[in-house]
């Protein structure tokens, strides 16, 4: 399901050039297009947190599959900028509910201690939709149009929300799949863990005011910007460098994501090994963002191959810690005040994903050169996982193992 989510968000980055032909939009307006889903994203974050914990996760991220589908499908139909202005922000409007219902779902079916490796396998999903988004992409654009490409992928969340229904359940004491043993460990794990949580019995208001959660918004916010500047704009970076034609640019920007599935899982399943968290967010964090400004740095000295080197390893590193960052929240809230506060999180950190398209479309036109763009997006991507240092201790440390393992099928 997030692996469609993130081709139908992010595939725009490939029909920028023949919208530019198509509609007459320069950068700023491609980055702002790219960008505006963000503020969409905004709104149905906290009641998406509210229906999923009081009604159902399952049948609301069932309901944003269809609608998602319908308006991803509706961009091929646009006929100019306001258009497609209005239709990005609807895309981000009806997916704004669907992080925090599955964040909800994976802390009612996994330990703490198993969190981020789950987390980790369910973040797979952005590289992976990435990966072979690319080459799904170019394919596409070499045989037919960008309207044409905006259709074919709008049809599959539409058809994949079937598989959905069928296939999920919302608490795992409703998994008829599972044994009684599985499900009785799933749900004692799940009432033992919440029995530990400090912030027991506080409301959603109190929970927002802690130190750790505005912390935590803080440095979404800083992660997105960077995280949504490159991957927008990555296809027209790849293509600048090295000149290529769309089914090899597609064929390249898949390779990051790859790596970026292969650090995502090995990254994950060390913080769990060890219980550490806050390193092993910060230390590839940083150097990702260092070599961004490679690449960039690179590109203008005219070194082509190894500016392509750095930007794929910048790619590798972006989300390798993303499995980790979901599993911190869950260690000091209580699943009654999870959902909602996720949601805000995601909401206001989420507007760096406007920011960081479009200012660096805006300062790409400004300076007339990716650099002024890039300065930018590495800087707060330096500076997000930097603040990690200030949360408390507690809150990035995983417990020890739990007596018994998960059954791999849950």
């Amino acid at each position: 399901m997030y692996c469609i989510n993130m081709i139908d968000r992010n595939n725009i980055g490939f029909a920028f050039p023949g919208m530019e032909s198509d509609l007459g939009i320069g950068a700023t307006y491609a980055g702002l297009a790219g960008g505006i889903f963000a503020i969409g994203y905004l709104f149905l974050q906290v009641p998406g947190g509210l229906w999923a914990e009081r009604w159902s996760a399952k049948k609301l991220i069932g309901v944003a599959l269809i609608a998602w589908g319908i308006f991803a499908a509706a961009t091929g139909f646009i006929q100019n900028v306001t258009q497609l202005l209005i239709v990005r922000f609807m895309i981000g409007f009806v997916e704004g509910c669907i992080l925090p219902a599955i964040v909800l779902l994976l802390k009612r079916w996994f330990p703490l201690d198993e969190r981020a490796r789950a987390n980790g396998i369910w973040m797979l999903s952005i590289p992976f939709a990435a990966m072979i988004m690319s080459p799904i992409c170019g394919f596409i654009l070499t045989y037919a149009t960008w309207r044409e490409m905006f259709w074919i992928e709008g049809a599959f969340p539409i058809i994949f929300c079937i598989i959905w229904m069928l296939c999920i359940t919302d608490h795992p004491q409703d998994a008829k799949w599972l044994s009684e043993e599985e499900r009785n460990y799933l749900v004692n794990a799940a009432a033992k863990e919440e029995s530990k949580i400090a912030t027991k019995g506080m409301s959603v208001m109190e929970a927002l005011k802690t130190r750790n959660v505005i912390i935590l918004i803080a440095i979404w916010f800083l992660t997105q910007t960077g995280f949504a500047g490159y991957s927008i704009w990555l296809p027209t970076m790849m293509k600048d460098l090295t000149g290529s034609s769309q089914m090899l640019v597609g064929l390249l920007t898949s390779v990051p994501w790859f790596f970026a599935m292969i650090m995502l899982t090995l990254n994950s399943r060390h913080s769990d090994k060890t219980g550490e968290r806050r390193f092993h967010m910060i230390v590839p964090a940083v150097t990702s963002a260092l070599c961004l400004l490679a690449s960039t740095l690179l590109a203008s000295s005219g070194n082509v191959t190894a500016a392509v080197i750095a930007l794929i390893c910048c790619g590798g590193l972006i989300q390798c810690y993303y499995g980790i960052w979901w599993a911190i929240p869950t260690t000091f809230l209580t699943a009654d005040v999870l959902a909602v506060t996720l949601g805000v999180i995601n909401a206001v950190g989420n507007l760096g994903g406007f920011f960081g398209p479009w200012l660096f479309g805006y300062f790409t036109t400004v300076t007339g050169s990716s650099l002024g763009g890039m300065v930018f997006l590495v800087a707060a991507s330096i500076v997000a996982p930097l603040l990690l240092l200030f949360l408390k201790k507690d809150a990035t440390k995983a417990p020890s193992a739990t007596a018994a393992p998960v059954s791999k099928e849950a």
